[in-house]
């Protein structure tokens, strides 16, 4: 198969002069973040943009606002712990709320958290408890964090295998290597695959990840697509099945760091393969699906940034969700992708994954 701290920024605006490459176009529309993770819009059209060293930042009518939002629970932050996801609600114009995810803690016993809180001007308020993962972790790497709504109004939310606790991921008794659903306040869909099961938690949707940093549907099939992180290959890319089992440590298509076999096994039954596989690392991170107007060629494309790669691969899908090609984009900035992202305009937006990262928004080429 194919495998492809800082100073806080002053004010920006976006940059004039675009980067123009084969087909597309890009502009800046912030610069200065550290280790931005996530982007999101409100209806008003500003943007919300996460650092992972625990800011949660503003981007307004093209300029990044110089002070953080106030409010925002502290993050743990060390290697690849910190501020992860910000998610609006569905009915964010009603209800106001906003979610974010983080690691909560300390190096020595610490834990994904997802809160919510209400965005006044510049501070967040009224701030509560979603979701904590459980049990607590003395690593501050593979949380997952990618939260996702789903129309219904549950959400989901991806959670890593804290990589010392791997064979826990075959457990579902607790979270390691899940994606859970919940309702927008936490509690337990009744229709969860395992809400009635006994010593499962209910909440567990699928399970079975490695470090699922990417998860997307598509609103025209309904597919619910994630990216997997692999260890040394082997990354992934699934389609979703309400309580499937995705393998993880038991079948995997990746050795271990040192060349050490995990598993001798790629498939087994009763687990679910994966639908594309690297057989390099790409360290795929943030995943959208591209279903925009500015790029028709692009229709139903899986856009799936990567950090290793220094790219995003489009990954081409037909009608019955069988990938049937790929292509790396934007290697021309030589840059870790920790996002992708297809605005409300139609365009792409990336996330640089730096010490001085940006937020970059492509369209195509005049």
């Amino acid at each position: 198969m194919v495998r492809f701290r800082c100073l806080l920024p002053l004010t920006l605006m976006i940059t004039v002069s675009p980067l123009v490459a084969s087909g597309y176009q890009m502009e800046t529309v912030a610069e200065g973040l550290e280790h931005p993770w996530s982007l999101a819009w409100l209806p008003d059209g500003r943007m919300l943009v996460t650092e992972r060293a625990g800011r949660l930042r503003v981007i307004e009518d093209g300029t990044l606002q110089p002070d953080p939002v106030s409010g925002v629970p502290r993050a743990h932050v060390r290697s690849q712990a910190g501020l992860f996801e910000v998610l609006p609600a569905p009915d964010f114009e009603d209800s106001g709320w906003l979610y974010l995810s983080l690691a909560e803690g300390d190096s020595t016993s610490n834990s994904l958290l997802v809160v919510r809180g209400k965005l006044d001007g510049e501070t967040l308020t009224e701030v509560e408890q979603v979701f904590r993962a459980a049990p607590e972790r003395s690593t501050s790497v593979h949380y997952g964090g990618r939260m996702l709504f789903l129309p219904d109004d549950t959400m989901l939310v991806t959670l890593g295998d804290g990589f010392d606790y791997r064979e826990q991921a075959q457990d579902n008794s607790n979270h390691f290597g899940t994606i859970v659903r919940l309702h927008a306040d936490g509690s337990v869909p009744e229709n969860n695959p395992y809400a009635n099961g006994d010593g499962v938690l209910g909440e567990i949707y699928s399970y079975g990840h490695r470090n699922v940093q990417g998860i997307a549907r598509d609103p025209e099939t309904g597919l619910l697509w994630a990216n997997e992180h692999g260890p040394r290959g082997g990354d992934e890319l699934n389609v979703i099945q309400p309580g499937a089992n995705y393998g993880w440590p038991a079948a995997t298509h990746g050795v271990d760091y040192s060349g050490a076999t995990i598993s001798p096994f790629r498939e087994l039954p009763g687990m679910q393969p994966p639908e594309h596989v690297w057989a390099s690392a790409i360290a795929p991170a943030g995943l959208a699906i591209y279903r925009g107007e500015l790029f028709p060629d692009w229709q139903g494309s899986l856009l799936n940034a990567g950090l290793v790669s220094r790219s995003v691969q489009r990954i081409t899908v037909d009608e019955e969700g069988r990938i049937t090609g790929e292509e790396s984009l934007f290697t021309e900035l030589n840059a870790r992708i920790r996002n992708v992202r297809v605005g409300p305009d139609g365009a792409i937006y990336l996330l640089t994954d730096d010490a001085d990262g940006k937020v970059l928004r492509v369209t195509p080429r005049d």
